[in-house]
């Protein structure tokens, strides 16, 4: 008998390596390396290999001129906001991995979508974490419709399912979860990276060929990263993350890959006794401000995937007490925090060097785009000065090191946008303002000096 051989694989990079060691020397990452058993028998590889060949189906070449270049049509998932962020609907043959923290709500919200989709769908719901029964009593208390349309199967064997989906016919499978499940011809444990990469590679082998759509439930680490081998996020079509505000009150699904639609779109939900309920106007979650204006507030927008989406940054400046002031920022990089506080330095004239600086995104948003930096320097200018911005001004636009203010994409649509929210004046970038939205008095600025001018003039 075949002795058995062990492998060593870092779960952040895929990269393998002959025996264990601390660091990865491919992604320089400490104590990711996994071990794990590698099948024992050619023949069992070999087994396996014809198992996921279904039904052995001869590979042909063609041309690529010769390849009809039809759309798929997609079906709805049953909620509206859920379909935006999948670009539109679910798209047959897919497979998407959903990711979150425990009791982000990741069952539910698919469990309430398969309700749905069962309608006109062959829908299966498998389980290896849950017994039916604990599903059954959740789809109650959610009111799911069409329970006499969902198949369920508490199963974790990935031949299994495959023959249960052949045998069902089913259109649409939810796994739950994929650490959960291993194939046969692997003999490490369950949510090993070898099972997890071999389990979801299965998987989208049947989704390709079959034309079956697999929405995967996935875990996270302690660093919020997907866990299991870095292949699983290359395998899959899509990636979405469900997380929490920091209030605890909204949850948030976010694009990070998405084969078929935006990869940097997000919707909100509100988690409730009846399940997921969705947020069909997210800016005014972060635009709960009180009657009166506070100094170092003021307002931005946000392109997020195809929507816009209005957030409150607030900046406060305080005479620091040490030798080395604090420079603090919560959902803004703190590199251009720096950056904007030089700036305002050296091309604005108010130095800050003596002052704790800290700047806040208001719900927990996290910025990732250029488009704020003016709102968060006038805000800092404010705190600093102590002069509040008056709550009908919205301000955006990328500061550049020379000063200079530079134009943001989808400039129109985030002004009309905070016309809808009951702005009236907007401080943007000269390029932006090519074109009047009725309702808000533009002000074109170009550099520092005109943003500040523009600044005294609103306050």
């Amino acid at each position: 008998m075949a002795k058995t051989k062990r492998a060593y694989v870092c779960s952040d990079c895929g990269a393998d390596f002959p025996r264990w060691q601390g660091q990865c020397s491919a992604c320089a990452a400490w104590n990711t390396i996994t071990e794990f058993t590698i099948p024992k028998t050619k023949a069992a590889v070999g087994a396996a290999s014809a198992t996921n060949s279904y039904a052995g189906a001869a590979t042909k070449v063609q041309k690529l001129s010769e390849v009809k270049a039809t759309d798929v049509p997609r079906y709805s998932s049953g909620i509206t906001e859920l379909d935006r962020v999948l670009g539109g609907g679910i798209v047959p043959g897919s497979v998407l991995l959903l990711c979150g923290d425990p009791g982000a709500g990741k069952s539910t919200l698919l469990l309430q979508s398969i309700g749905a989709v069962a309608e006109h769908k062959s829908a299966l719901y498998v389980s290896g974490e849950e017994s039916i029964n604990q599903i059954s009593q959740r789809a109650v208390r959610l009111n799911t419709p069409n329970l006499d349309k969902i198949n369920v199967v508490a199963e974790t064997s990935v031949e299994q399912i495959l023959n249960l989906v052949a045998q069902q016919k089913a259109d649409f499978v939810i796994i739950d979860s994929i650490q959960t499940m291993t194939v046969a011809h692997n003999d490490s444990a369950a949510g090993s990276p070898s099972q997890v990469k071999e389990s979801a590679a299965a998987l989208t082998r049947y989704a390709k060929t079959e034309g079956v759509t697999f929405l995967i439930i996935g875990h996270i680490n302690k660093d919020s990263n997907v866990a299991g081998p870095m292949q699983l996020i290359h395998i899959v079509d899509g990636l979405f993350a469900l997380s929490s505000t920091s209030d605890e009150k909204f949850r948030v699904l976010r694009t990070s890959k998405n084969r078929f639609g935006a990869d940097s779109e997000s919707c909100f939900f509100a988690m409730t006794e009846q399940g997921m309920k969705q947020v069909k106007n997210p800016s005014a979650i972060f635009l709960s401000r009180s009657d009166k204006n506070h100094a170092g507030s003021t307002c931005t927008t946000l392109w997020e995937g195809t929507r816009p989406l209005l957030v409150e940054i607030q900046a406060l400046c305080n005479t620091s007490v040490t030798e080395n002031p604090r420079r603090l920022s919560v959902g803004y990089d703190h590199n251009r925090l720096a950056m904007s506080i030089a700036v305002l330095a050296r091309h604005g004239g108010v130095m800050l060097t003596d002052m704790d600086i800290f700047v806040n995104c208001v719900g927990g948003i996290k910025i990732e785009e250029t488009s704020a930096d003016l709102a968060v320097l006038l805000a800092i200018f404010s705190s600093f000065k102590n002069a509040p911005i008056p709550q009908d001004v919205l301000v955006f636009g990328e500061i550049g090191l020379n000063a200079d203010i530079r134009p943001a994409a989808n400039g129109v649509e985030r002004i009309r946008e905070a016309a809808k929210q009951g702005f009236t004046r907007a401080i943007v970038p000269k390029a932006n303002a090519s074109r009047q939205v009725s309702g808000i008095e533009i002000i074109a600025v170009e550099d520092l000096q005109e943003a500040l001018a523009a600044f005294d003039r609103v306050s």
